[in-house]
């Protein structure tokens, strides 16, 4: 092998791993932001997400709103209408947070509450996360 073969060889496996140490980063990356998206009846099946943020969404429970010890301290349930988990949120809520309404907490699960650091309620009366959408049409609650 000529001394320039020997060059362009050893360049072309420099730019390779260089690529695939890009390639690798930046799936772990992704990997460690990705959120996913459930259900009250797929985090009680699926308990192990003690210590990983998730996302879940369903309808707030109707008389499930209790405001604890100051007006930003708040316990709820959301319900996809075949199980329940409850929520504690600590913060301002969204203007349009009700019950029976739509919503979409984020945050994480410790011994049985979910301990919210994010709630989106509904914005509008088109707007359902495809996830709750099917949810609630595999139950038959979803109105039209």
């Amino acid at each position: 092998m000529t001394p320039r073969r020997r060059r362009r060889l050893i360049l072309v496996l420099c730019v390779l791993v260089g690529a695939s140490a890009t390639v690798a980063l930046t799936v772990a990356a992704f990997r460690q932001n990705l959120l996913f998206f459930y259900t009250p009846t797929q985090i009680l099946k699926e308990l192990t997400f003690s210590k990983r943020p998730v996302r879940l969404g369903g309808l707030v429970v109707d008389n499930s709103i209790v405001r604890e010890t100051g007006d930003l301290e708040v316990r709820f349930a959301v319900t996809d209408t075949i199980n329940a988990v409850t929520v504690s949120y600590s913060g301002v809520l969204p203007d349009l947070f009700r019950e029976g309404q739509g919503v979409v907490v984020r945050g994480v699960w410790q011994a049985g509450v979910l301990v919210a650091d994010e709630v989106l309620a509904k914005h509008d009366e088109n707007y359902m996360p495809p996830e709750a959408h099917d949810a609630l049409k595999a139950a038959g609650s979803l109105q039209q």
